[in-house]
């Protein structure tokens, strides 16, 4: 990645504290293309980290507290000690991401000295494109970066992922941090969840992935801890029939339906929805390995309407852009992306077509909701990079 198409960050560095920085870093946002709620299921996900970034710049401080700004978020500049902020503060405190990184690092034996930091993103908040993750990814490069530390991908991930669950409290898989990381220009990212391991899939020439931003915000914690709870309480129960499993990974959808009665009906949906993603990421793959984009456009048709009626982690206005969807000759394939209960809707089309496109979801949605949606054009990137100044 080039990092200095992000050099705003120095200027807002350099106004804030009157200094240069001495590190720079850079994380894209991600789009999940296929492989809904699988990560924590050690499952399959097919994903695109996108042209939108989250930008860092740090230097070592010769003070004893650290300083943040992120001048999007709050104009003044915040401080805290790097001891005692095992406990995060209220929940919504975006310093709390900060706060959380540091405290997964001194967990793993690692001992920071405090630093200045100043940030900036294009990564639309709260709208499923996971700029939590951008945020945290961009961090780790940059502090493994200014204090010289040594970190392989899966334990970068596993730091962010380690912020999300002890400190902000969302239950949250791998996937974000993962494709954050490991993003390829014009590819997307195959990645699996048991043994962490990654590849790239070139997207055929001439389509575009079209983002429509529901406007509804999402707050994951709650429903997300709830949907992983009943995957979790799915697995126990199919182990009383199938003792080797480990995780809904291991369960054909046939195995499921055999022992369907086991399983309270909300949390048969719940796995049926999760085993119906691994399927789909994997033939997904098969079908752009073969050029076929019409057959890969319905597996995004049928994530959507499994996450409607299995894992009900849509919403009004993410359905009716799924409606939309499917009645237009000229969109090959959509669904939610992310975590859902809001935020965004992918669209995949001939490059061609998109203008044509775009105009008749923007008059479609305005006549429903009297607000045209936020609509963003994606590429895929390539993942977090950093670098002294």
């Amino acid at each position: 990645m080039d990092i200095s198409v992000n050099s705003a960050v120095k200027d807002i560095f350099e106004n804030t504290y009157n200094a240069k920085p001495q590190v720079v870093a850079v994380a894209p946002g991600r789009l999940e293309i296929l492989g809904n709620h699988t990560d924590y299921n050690e499952g399959y996900v097919l994903s695109a980290a996108v042209d939108s970034y989250t930008s860092i710049a740090l230097k070592i401080s010769k003070e004893d507290y650290c300083r943040v700004v992120s001048p999007q978020i709050q104009q003044e500049v915040r401080d805290f000690s790097l001891y005692g902020i095992q406990n995060p503060l209220p929940a919504g405190d975006w310093t709390n991401y900060i706060r959380g990184v540091i405290c997964e690092f001194q967990k793993r034996g690692f001992e920071l000295s405090p630093f200045d930091a100043a940030i900036s993103s294009t990564v639309p908040l709260s709208a499923g494109m996971s700029s939590s993750a951008a945020l945290e990814m961009a961090l780790v490069s940059g502090l493994c970066e200014l204090f010289e530390i040594e970190m392989n991908l899966t334990d970068k991930a596993k730091i962010g992922q380690g912020c999300e669950n002890n400190y902000i409290g969302a239950k949250t898989g791998l996937m974000d941090q993962f494709t954050s990381l490991a993003g390829k220009k014009d590819q997307l990212v195959l990645s699996e969840y048991r043994d962490h391991t990654v590849n790239t899939i070139p997207i055929p020439e001439g389509y575009s992935l079209v983002v429509f931003n529901s406007g509804v915000k999402h707050d994951l914690s709650q429903e997300y801890n709830e949907r992983r709870e009943q995957c979790e309480e799915a697995v126990a129960l199919l182990k009383e029939a199938y003792p080797h499993i480990s995780s809904l990974r291991d369960v054909s959808l046939e195995e499921l339906m055999v022992e369907k009665g086991r399983l309270p009906e909300v949390v048969h949906r719940r796995a049926l929805h999760v085993i119906g993603e691994n399927s789909r990421v994997l033939q997904a793959v098969a079908r752009l390995r073969e050029n076929d984009i019409e057959s890969f456009g319905k597996l995004l048709f049928e994530s959507q309407q499994s996450s409607i009626d299995n894992f009900e982690n849509s919403c009004d206005e993410l359905d009716f852009l799924y409606r939309l969807a499917k009645k237009s000759d000229l969109c090959l394939g959509a669904r939610l992306s992310g975590g859902g209960f809001g935020g965004i809707s992918i669209h995949l089309l001939k490059s061609t077509d998109i203008d044509i496109y775009v105009d008749y979801i923007h008059s479609q949605f305005n006549e429903e909701y009297s607000r045209i949606p936020e609509t963003y054009f994606c590429s895929c990137a390539d993942g977090a990079a950093a670098k002294k100044c």
